[in-house]
């Protein structure tokens, strides 16, 4: 399983206000969320992001309220990976629950800037930065959380075992 693609890079403690303001929680639609993921912090984020990007940012990415829609509004908004020093713990599980993948690397996290060309590979936990050739070293998904993320979800996942 990997992800490669341009980075969109943040700095600490991004919480889950900025990644989706609460003005726009009355909505469960993907797609809404994701017109307005970023939006106070980086008003061209919708507006420049494609398919596949990666997110990266510094410590303490997610904090604040536990809301689910933050995760969603991220993915929904066409980010493959988001690459931290580390990650509010609620966040963390928030972003697997729904197949988020997410990988916490403190040198990543700081050395890469945003416009960069980054490829991940969550076997290995390898994150390369294709624009400056060096590379990182995060640690790996095990397989269950890999097939969480393969499978776009907890839910999904656990469905698909059921069946």
């Amino acid at each position: 399983m990997q992800a490669q693609g341009k980075v969109h890079k943040y700095g600490d403690n991004v919480d889950t206000d900025v990644i989706i303001p609460a003005r726009y929680l009355n909505t469960s639609s993907h797609a809404e969320l994701a017109a307005h993921c970023m939006e106070d912090i980086d008003a061209d984020f919708v507006s420049k992001v494609r398919e596949g990007e990666i997110m990266v940012a510094g410590k303490n990415f997610g904090c604040g309220s536990s809301r689910e829609h933050a995760p969603i509004a991220i993915k929904a908004s066409g980010i493959s990976c988001v690459i931290a020093s580390t990650f509010a713990r609620i966040f963390y599980r928030n972003a697997l629950n729904i197949g988020l993948a997410i990988l916490e690397c403190d040198e990543a996290a700081t050395d890469i800037k945003d416009g960069d060309e980054v490829k991940v590979d969550f076997d290995t936990g390898a994150i390369t930065n294709l624009t400056t050739g060096k590379t990182y070293q995060a640690q790996p998904f095990p397989p269950f959380i890999q097939n969480i993320i393969t499978k776009g979800g907890l839910l999904n996942s656990i469905k698909d075992r059921l069946a």
